[in-house]
């Protein structure tokens, strides 16, 4: 069915059904970089917007080549106005110059990621966007208003999806056929290296019985968003801000199957640059028990792993590693909602913002006060260089995550970082193609 673009003349994008009762994946005309006209393909990828560490990270990706994707995904300039703005110029400049062109036939592409010996296969392709209710898509933390408001600023700016989400569903033996079946026996249309050394290869499914195969099975599956929970909330935003019918009832995603290829599961870490260590430590010890590490960090990684097991611990680090175990029952009980079942209570994310930031150290909840960092190296660095404190956390286990989503129950914000992710500036979904 022939249905209006952005701002557009009508595309071939199907329409906005009834009630969805499963994933209804579509076709899209990929926009891909013309590899002739960049350094090279590894050089114009990114992270996702959330995990480029600013602006060490950032200036590092701008000068790798003059057409990083980062260029468009955390644009710079005096006002976010004029960020957007700018990355709406970019855009459309690196189109009208041939640096990106649009494939010639709608596809769902076929994306092979390899990092050491973990192999990861999946589809890319535009996800019919459902509301919380009909339950297609399940959402498990809390998102904040800023970062949703900033996205879809820029989304509506440059009318493009930038950048895919990471779903998650399990049990799609159908589409694993034909994803391996191509990954095996096609030549990919981009194959690539990352300075991470993760290997990059996808391909482009057109053909209309492999396409009507993924479509079938997915129709009958749920899936878990992974990665993107602000870009997923930016995407219902969107939607619900344009008429029905339109390329905003679709967002581009990557869709995995979690039973075929087990993604990894890590925290994400904060990194509280105005308070101090010792402050920190000397308020923590009316709560937890404290004790001084030995580095290196990958020895104080495994002591946290060690104190997990057992109850809620966190690694304080800046200027050394200091262990935080065996919380006081009491102040526990006191500080963490009680309406939440209990194992909401326990997650270490929700102890820590409930009890530690909020009560224990009184930290504003403010991006001036709080960062989120993946790395945990990253989040000692940037601790260590502005006099702060980094807050390092182990990472929850999929099972728990997944059983709060299907009951419903958001997980605090940035408690977990699910990979491997999908490289930015591989593939993009310029809405006005459909």
């Amino acid at each position: 069915m022939s249905i209006t673009g952005p701002d557009g003349p009508p595309r071939d994008v199907p329409a906005r059904p009834g009630p969805v009762r499963g994933l209804r994946l579509a076709p899209f005309r990929g926009l891909r970089y013309v590899p002739e006209r960049v350094g090279s393909l590894a050089a114009v990828t990114s992270p996702p917007y959330d995990v480029v560490v600013r602006p060490d990270g950032q200036r590092h990706l701008e000068t790798a080549d003059p057409y990083n994707v980062v260029r468009l995904i955390l644009p710079e300039g005096p006002t976010a106005e004029e960020q957007h703005r700018g990355a709406a110029r970019t855009l459309a400049a690196w189109r009208e110059n041939g640096v990106l062109a649009a494939d010639p036939r709608p596809a769902v592409y076929v994306y092979e990621q390899l990092d050491g010996h973990h192999l990861q296969r999946g589809v890319i392709g535009a996800l019919r966007l459902t509301p919380p209710s009909e339950g297609v898509v399940l959402p498990h933390e809390d998102v904040m208003p800023g970062p949703v408001a900033e996205r879809a600023d820029l989304m509506r700016a440059t009318g493009a999806n930038l950048e895919p989400l990471l779903l998650t569903y399990r049990d799609g033996e159908p589409t694993a056929h034909v994803i391996d079946r191509t990954a095996a026996g096609t030549r990919p249309l981009i194959a690539t290296t990352t300075e991470d050394g993760v290997r990059h290869r996808l391909w482009a499914l057109t053909d209309p019985a492999d396409l009507a195969t993924v479509r079938t099975d997915l129709a009958g599956h749920q899936a878990m968003i992974a990665d993107g929970h602000h870009r997923w909330a930016t995407y219902l935003r969107l939607q619900a801000a344009h008429p029905p019918d339109t390329a905003w009832d679709f967002g581009l995603v990557l869709l995995v199957d979690s039973a075929r290829h087990p993604l990894r599961v890590r925290a994400i870490h904060r990194v509280l640059p105005r308070l101090p260590l010792e402050a920190a430590l000397t308020a923590a010890r009316d709560v937890f028990r404290v004790r001084t590490l030995e580095g290196p960090l990958d020895r104080a990684l495994g002591a946290l792993a060690e104190a997990a097991a057992a109850g809620n611990a966190f690694l304080l680090a800046g200027d050394g590693f200091h262990l935080l175990d065996q919380p006081r029952p009491e102040r526990l009980a006191a500080a963490v909602p009680r309406e939440r079942p209990e194992r909401w209570r326990r997650l270490d994310a929700a102890v820590l913002h409930h009890l530690l930031l909020d009560q224990v150290w009184r930290v504003p909840d403010a991006p001036d006060h709080i960062r989120y960092i993946h790395d945990a190296a990253a989040a000692v660095e940037v601790a260590r260089r502005h006099g702060g404190t980094a807050v390092l956390l182990h990472p929850v286990r999929e099972q728990v995550v997944l059983e709060l989503a299907r009951a419903g129950e958001m997980m605090p914000r940035k408690s977990t970082s699910f990979g491997p992710k999908p490289a930015s500036g591989l593939v993009m979904r310029g809405l006005d193609l459909g």
